[in-house]
């Protein structure tokens, strides 16, 4: 398994993952007014392609498996820039979908480098894929001198375990599209 910067070949793999960590319910949620879930993998698909979007290629690190493969992701970005990097997501989202997005709390702030979305394809789960990439995120906030974060749904006790093994720690809590999450830090393992 390799870690690289993603490549804007990798957008389909990230909008996939971004749908997964975001969850069925709010992907359904953004595919109202007559709009489908392939519209939804559309414009997260736009958003990755895009170097101005919080979801972009240029923040992503894509693990290959030993053949080449992308088989999975971790958005991470420098959380003084999610104003000017989500207005991108605003934009797209009323553009192609009719969603106006701009009542949406931070999920982040400028006190840290906020890791986003991580996601493994289903069948490469359980080999330390996402174990690696959160570290190479974690090595990327170390490189501009700020804690990572995330967030984390109460109830993921699945993905709680794994950011806790690695060092991640409860720092409070945070809204997500109107969801109360649990917001860590990485603390050191």
């Amino acid at each position: 398994m390799k870690i690289i910067n993603a490549r804007k070949t990798d957008a389909p793999l990230i909008a996939r993952s971004i749908m997964d960590a975001v969850g069925e319910e709010i992907c359904s949620g953004l595919s109202t007014n007559g709009h489908s879930l392939d519209d939804v993998e559309r414009l997260f698909t736009s958003l990755a392609l895009r170097e101005d979007s919080q979801y972009s290629y240029l923040n992503t690190l894509t693990a290959l498996d030993d053949s080449g493969k992308a088989v999975g992701v971790c958005v991470g970005y420098d959380g003084s820039r999610l104003h000017e990097l989500r207005e991108a997501f605003f934009e797209e989202a009323e553009k192609q979908l009719g969603i106006e997005m701009g009542d949406i709390d931070d999920e982040t702030d400028s006190g840290e480098f906020y890791i986003d979305t991580l996601a493994v394809l289903p069948e490469y789960r359980g080999r330390g894929i996402a174990s690696e990439l959160l570290r190479a995120s974690i090595r990327r906030a170390e490189a501009i001198g700020k804690p990572a974060g995330l967030l984390v749904d109460k109830e993921n006790t699945r993905a709680r375990r794994l950011y806790e093994n690695i060092g991640f720690r409860k720092v409070g809590e945070r809204p997500f599209c109107y969801v109360m999450m649990d917001h860590l830090h990485f603390q050191g393992s």
